[in-house]
């Protein structure tokens, strides 16, 4: 995985989207942090509906918030 500079991106972009083509995945950076990634409609989907919402579940099970509700982190976000 190659990692480009968001100018040399934008400049060389037909020749990043024949390499993405072939099956390379580029990310993409603005100023050393990345900000995109370039790969093609495939490599991006990893499954059905019903997959992305059993692994949301599994998330959720084990990041619990234990005591804290989510409209306390809401209001203590806006303080």
């Amino acid at each position: 995985m190659e990692t480009v500079g968001a100018y040399e991106a934008k400049t060389h972009l037909p020749k990043l989207l024949k390499r993405v083509a072939g099956g390379e995945k580029i990310i993409i950076t603005k100023h050393g942090v990345e900000v995109a990634t370039l790969q093609a409609p495939e490599a991006g989907r990893t499954g059905t509906v019903g997959y992305v919402i059993s692994e949301l579940r599994e998330f959720r099970r084990r990041h619990r918030l234990d005591a804290v509700s989510l409209r306390e982190m809401i209001t203590e976000g806006r303080r």
